[in-house]
């Protein structure tokens, strides 16, 4: 039993981590860091990175999660919110999407990467018939 309510400590190196294509959207990579584990689910953590030359679909959809975070580290992403419109996020930019937010990424650099947060680690994509 861990000494950390319930949490086990991690490290994650860049150059020991692999990103993998199987994940949430075919036009990304991710690469975990080891958090959702060290929080037996109740967080997740990873790097996605563009896949160069692959395009988003611009689909419309939502997550059933308590909290999700993205900020970006290198080049940029354009989502378009529900209610809120387009938002071009370049390195160093941050978005809180509040839970069942409806959006999409519509469009970004071969060179994005991003580090995105959630609570749970695990949750359920819903597509959404939006416009």
């Amino acid at each position: 039993m861990s000494l950390w309510k319930n949490q086990s400590f991690v490290v994650s190196h860049a150059d020991d981590g692999k990103f993998e294509g199987a994940g949430l959207r075919p036009f990304f990579e991710y690469r975990p860091l080891g958090i959702d584990a060290a929080t037996q689910g109740k967080f997740g953590a990873h790097v996605i990175r563009a896949v160069p030359g692959e395009e988003s679909p611009g689909e419309w959809h939502s997550h059933d999660l308590d909290f999700q975070m993205v900020y970006v580290t290198k080049g940029w992403v354009v989502f378009e919110y529900e209610q809120t419109g387009d938002h071009m996020l370049r390195a160093g930019s941050c978005v809180l999407q509040p839970p069942g937010i409806k959006h999409r990424e519509v469009r970004h650099s071969d060179d994005m990467e991003l580090v995105e947060i959630t609570s749970p680690a695990e949750f359920h994509t819903r597509p959404e018939d939006f416009s």
